[in-house]
């Protein structure tokens, strides 16, 4: 396969993959190349998302590294295959290249679990929302720029409406639903979408409210994403230049404590309706 010319956050967790079960085998790209019959520069290729790979030599990999977790080599498997071009790809030159990997992940998510501080989760966020929120940039977007994000940012909800949907549960700070975007009118419709979308066999959403007091992790948005095997989860996390993808071991176990935390901390999901159409007939 020849060496790609742009790779996806996919394509690269793959290779992030192969990388890990090579170095839990105690062992270096010369001596993976060796045993693979090739040369190290195409192990590190292979490794950094650069070059393809086919599923015998996925499945060869993992022979010589001794990894016999059926499960976890069959997922490897599977991300290999999925060559589909996804629609995100439309929006290549439009928004930023995190964005694309962010839709793509929630694309193949089994299941997502988000906490916000400031905004309304992109997922539920209305068209009048969302340009509300895109008109803050400290550079404003021009018209063009501005319609190309709010389309992008419906088109990602459609992920909560295929046939096999994510189960995402969203906890939401009560910090959200007072923040000013829109005026009244926005943040009401908001309100009222956030309660509709609560009604989804495959959604959850709970608020956080600021009675609940101090915790973990405070002024940072987090998503922790599940693959369809423990090894291939992932945490995107909102970062002073922009969002961040973890996906080591330290990671999933330190933010899935966190969201553990705040989750105990969150109304139940029908107290959180009752919540939100408070603050909604307040406006």
């Amino acid at each position: 396969m020849g060496q790609r010319v742009v790779t996806t956050a996919r394509q690269r967790r793959l290779g992030t993959e192969l990388r890990k079960m090579r170095e839990r085998a105690g062992m270096n790209v010369a001596e993976a190349g060796q045993r693979l019959g090739v040369n190290r520069t195409r192990i590190s290729n292979i490794e950094a998302g650069r070059f393809g790979v086919s599923e015998d030599r996925i499945r060869t990999l993992a022979t010589i590294y001794s990894c016999t977790d059926r499960a976890y080599i069959d997922a490897l498997v599977a991300m290999n295959e999925e060559r589909v071009r996804g629609w995100w790809e439309d929006y290549r030159d439009k928004t930023h290249a995190s964005a694309l990997d962010l839709a793509e992940l929630e694309h193949h998510a089994v299941a997502m679990r988000s906490m916000q501080m400031m905004h309304v989760p992109g997922l539920l966020q209305t068209e009048e929302y969302a340009k509300a929120v895109f008109s803050t940039a400290v550079t404003s977007p021009t018209a063009a720029q501005l319609r190309a994000r709010i389309s992008y940012r419906l088109r990602r909800r459609d992920v909560l409406d295929r046939e096999d949907p994510p189960q995402c549960t969203f906890l939401i700070h009560e910090a959200v639903l007072r923040m000013e975007f829109g005026g009244a009118k926005v943040r009401r419709g908001q309100l009222e979408y956030l309660i509709e979308a609560s009604e989804r066999d495959n959604v959850t959403v709970r608020v956080i409210p600021f009675a609940a007091g101090g915790f973990a992790n405070p002024g940072m948005s987090t998503l922790y994403v599940s693959g369809p095997v423990r090894q291939l989860d992932t945490v995107q996390a909102d970062t002073p230049s922009g969002g961040a993808f973890l996906d080591s071991e330290a990671h999933l176990e330190h933010y899935g404590r966190i969201l553990d935390q705040l989750e105990a901390l969150a109304l139940a999901p029908e107290d959180t309706t009752s919540f939100i159409r408070d603050i909604a007939r307040q406006l």
